[in-house]
């Protein structure tokens, strides 16, 4: 990022911080029954990535909004035979309950169909959605509405997005959505799944604009064809806040999971400054789902990571956020535990130290979900098992 546009950047967010503070979001609503779930998944975020984030935009003694929520916990997240997690393995844990292999999307490694919360939401009437700022069908958002057996199978999983009938899906992946003679797609056959989506009652939206004027039940933005560019636009928090909108339409609540993908990506890089680039945005969202937070008072929000990228340390540097001195250990994720914050009525229930897989066991119960988790069948077939 150039440094004219990096400064600018943290000035606007400087800017903005200040709106909460410990003390605003100290009190936990109680005796409130949760209605509404806002899931926030930093990808690679791991401590020192917001630690970094904070030192950074406002000195050693500042605070990112995710850091003004009263309660914290700790979270494993190894995978069913790998100490160290991939995205679709964490993912399927936090969506389903079940830890599965490296590699797969909610489905167990011998081939069962996961339940996920979002399916499970969806079947007790709640609104459903998804906020990336990835293609959606990369391994996070795939996880919370799709199955596969691997997780490059993008134009698979843009598929089962068409059945998962989520209200929302926003992100970038158009690519995987075009007929194979549209310029830029990646699909292998002439399928239209955007024609195919507004059959089925999906309004579609590619621009900032269109996403900002559009009143529907059922939205599916795709903004780019693969993954939104460093700066967004629309910008996560926009994504999130019309996620918002559309889902708190529905009087029993909703269920929505936003990611900030690219806080991994530039972690994998060691690009320090593109990491605090996306954690910034990350937390721009997170005050959009706050502010509805403590209007609404019936809205649980978490904010967690699928793993940690890079075994990022600080090793040195002034309090005002200069000259910060960071190593990594690897390039790739590591087997750290991940924070998580919560805020909002039963947060309380996510303190402790608890692996992935206590998520969204929590979350249904919260919810009054019955019988979850749980397998939904025997192994579905599947494209690929022809190829």
């Amino acid at each position: 990022m150039k440094r004219k546009t990096y400064l600018l950047f943290i000035f606007l967010f400087l800017f903005t911080v200040d709106v909460f503070t410990q003390e605003k979001l100290s009190l936990i609503t109680e005796n409130k029954k949760v209605k509404n779930i806002l899931l926030f998944i930093g990808d690679g975020m791991g401590l020192s990535q917001i630690a970094a984030t904070h030192i950074k935009t406002s000195g050693a003694e500042g605070i990112l909004h995710m850091e003004c929520m009263p309660i914290t916990g700790l979270l494993y997240n190894y995978s069913a035979t790998s100490l160290i997690t991939d995205s679709a393995a964490a993912a399927t844990a936090l969506a389903t309950g079940y830890r599965t292999d490296n590699g797969i999307i909610s489905m167990s490694p011998d081939g069962k169909v996961l339940y996920t919360i979002l399916e499970a939401a969806r079947d007790n009437n709640f609104s459903t959605g998804i906020v990336v700022t990835c293609s959606i069908t990369n391994a996070t958002p795939a996880c919370f509405a799709c199955h596969v057996m691997k997780r490059n199978k993008d134009t698979e999983i843009a598929e089962q997005y068409l059945k998962s009938k989520a209200n929302v899906l926003l992100g970038g992946g158009r690519q995987y959505f075009l007929p194979k003679s549209s310029p830029g797609s990646k699909r292998d056959d002439e399928r239209d799944l955007i024609s195919e989506a507004k059959k089925a009652g999906y309004s579609f939206v590619k621009t900032k604009e269109e996403l900002i004027n559009i009143k529907t039940n059922y939205l599916l933005g795709l903004f780019e064809m693969d993954l939104l560019p460093i700066n967004p636009e629309p910008t996560l928090a926009q994504m999130t806040q019309k996620a918002i909108d559309i889902l708190s339409q529905n009087e029993k609540g909703f269920f929505l999971m936003v990611e900030g993908s690219q806080i991994d990506i530039w972690a994998h890089a060691h690009n320090i400054d593109n990491v605090i680039q996306q954690t910034v945005l990350f937390d721009e969202a997170v005050k959009v789902g706050l502010d509805f937070a403590i209007k609404n008072k019936q809205t649980l929000v978490i904010i967690l990571a699928d793993h940690e990228t890079g075994g990022m340390g600080i090793l040195g540097g002034n309090l005002n956020g200069e000259n910060m001195q960071i190593e990594w250990l690897s390039s790739s994720h590591t087997a750290i535990p991940v924070v998580l914050f919560a805020f909002g009525p039963m947060a309380e229930k996510f303190t402790g130290v608890n692996h992935h897989t206590y998520i969204p066991k929590t979350i249904a119960e919260i919810l009054g979900i019955k019988n979850f988790p749980r397998p939904l069948r025997e192994k579905i077939w599947m494209r690929s098992e022809k190829e």
